[in-house]
């Protein structure tokens, strides 16, 4: 029987594998994945996925059928940590009186952070911004701010919340606090002295920070964005449990190798003993390199119904996003952070300014769940090809495992991550050069009952309900193995189940 496995494994994958023989050409590589630990007990991967907060504004609130959607989809991905965040004029804050309500439209919070909690999932939480941008400074936001963050945590019982995030991106100029680092750690620290004063959260919760974008410099900031990090070190590692920051490369910037050359900045910054997660990541294409990209992106978005494109990338709809997203993670994962959160699981969680504006929402999710109910696109709710390569990043890169370093000479548009968790690994490969590759894949340890996924456009193997299944399982990867990784295509190969 075992005989007759591998011979349908060489069957169903060529010309995936090749056979140990084979001449070497021009273009071989030989890949190492060593014994040598990068990041050890990694936070995981996962997705920013907000509790769709103005959902009833725009008339039609998430179905009972549409959350069965939703956790069939995120079953499969088991996400290592999700990044969850509120506008409070949506959810304790009645704009309309300036009353506290902490069990206001607090029904679809309750649905989302359950599955965390069932499911044993990470949750970032915390708040764009306070209710009032006038109550950027005061202590009355800051003690309803924890006192609801107490509410979750000890009457609901969401423990799964164990990093707090009070403003989202502070160095930016549209955030509230303008990049005015002194006013931000003040706050953040008055947060944090209230979060102490309850005990379900004194020692459970700490701070996320500091949330800043890496490669923006706001004029009006007296700190380079890596400066935020080394700074947020000094004054408040101690209260600082994970630190975090905020990615939108372009295309190019990625594949040739400058974005991986950048992330070193930011993570010699972090202490030693402590992690740093890219807790918001996408792609946007505003630098010359990408113009090509960007005129795709304004021709899509000519008199579309429901985006004016303020805060869009209209090529989520497409394959290559599936290549872009694994091989931005493979390349931060590699530099030593701890876990990616794509920017975002859905397109029905915002619009843009949060203003409820039904013709200018964010679209950047791998589906939007309300696309029948309120934008009359039954479409806009199936899968985007790109959750196949983002679920498997997440299930097979698991919280808890050692990411290993790959020793790997290429600069040609290959790139090569690994993980081990309770001895079994994971190995995923992206090529998005156009030229089939062969690669002498040299493992610390074989990988037993190996599960193998091909993302290839037109060639992706999945359920019924979307969901991505294995071109081959059950398999032994020997230590030693020749593969050829086709152009345009992303390959992981994992004993983990």
């Amino acid at each position: 029987m075992k005989d007759k496995i591998n011979i349908n494994f060489v069957l169903i994958i060529l010309p995936f594998l090749i056979c140990a023989g084979c001449k070497s050409k021009e273009h071989d590589l030989t890949i190492t994945v060593s014994n040598e630990v990068i990041t050890e007990g990694f936070a995981g991967n996962g997705a920013q996925w907000d509790a769709y907060p103005e959902a009833e504004s725009w008339g039609s609130k998430v179905s009972e059928d549409d959350w069965q959607k939703l956790y069939t989809r995120v079953d499969f991905m088991r996400p290592g940590f999700i990044r969850c965040l509120i506008n409070s004029p949506y959810n304790y804050f009645d704009p309309s009186t300036g009353k506290y309500d902490k069990s206001r439209n607090i029904e679809p919070l309750k649905k989302l952070l359950s599955y965390c909690q069932k499911n044993n999932i990470t949750v970032m939480f915390g708040e764009f911004n306070p209710p009032k941008w006038s109550m950027k400074q005061d202590t009355a936001w800051i003690k309803i701010a924890s006192d609801f963050l107490n509410y979750l945590v000890d009457d609901l019982g969401f423990t799964c919340i164990r990093y707090y995030n009070l403003f989202n991106e502070p160095d930016g100029n549209w955030s509230s606090t303008d990049g005015d680092y002194e006013m931000w750690k003040e706050m953040v620290r008055k947060f944090y002295s209230c979060l102490e004063s309850y005990p379900a959260l004194k020692g459970n919760v700490t701070i996320a920070g500091p949330d800043i974008v890496i490669g923006y410099k706001n004029p009006s900031s007296k700190y380079e964005p890596w400066e935020w990090i080394s700074q947020n070190a000094k004054d408040m590692d101690e209260i600082t449990g994970i630190y975090d920051v905020h990615a939108y490369p372009g295309q190019h910037e990625v594949y040739s190798g400058d974005f991986a050359r950048e992330l070193k900045k930011y993570v010699s910054q972090v202490p030693a003993g402590k992690k740093i997660v890219l807790g918001e990541a996408g792609y946007k294409y505003y630098k010359p390199e990408d113009s090509l990209l960007m005129a795709e992106q304004r021709r899509r978005l000519e008199g579309h119904p429901f985006t004016k494109g303020s805060d869009c990338n209209m090529l989520v709809y497409d394959f290559f996003y599936g290549l872009d997203m694994p091989l931005l993670c493979i390349d931060i994962m590699n530099a030593g952070l701890s876990g990616m959160a794509i920017w975002m699981l859905d397109d029905a969680m915002h619009s843009n300014g949060d203003s409820g504006n039904t013709k200018d929402i964010k679209i950047w999710g791998m589906w939007n769940i309300l696309g029948k109910e309120v934008f009359d696109s039954e479409k806009e709710e199936e899968i985007r090809p790109w959750y196949y390569s983002w679920s498997l990043m997440c299930r097979y890169f698991p919280a808890g495992a050692d990411i290993l370093k790959v020793n790997n000479s290429d600069s040609s548009g290959i790139r090569v991550a690994a993980c081990i968790k309770d001895g079994k690994l994971t190995v995923a490969i992206v090529n998005v050069t156009d030229t089939d590759i062969k690669v002498k894949l040299r493992l610390p340890c074989p990988i037993e009952n190996a599960r193998v996924y091909n993302y290839q456009e037109n060639e992706m193997k999945k359920d019924d309900d979307g969901v991505p299944l294995p071109v081959v399982s059950g398999v032994k990867i020997a230590e030693r193995h020749n593969l050829e990784i086709k152009a345009k295509s992303f390959l992981l190969i994992s004993g983990i189940n």
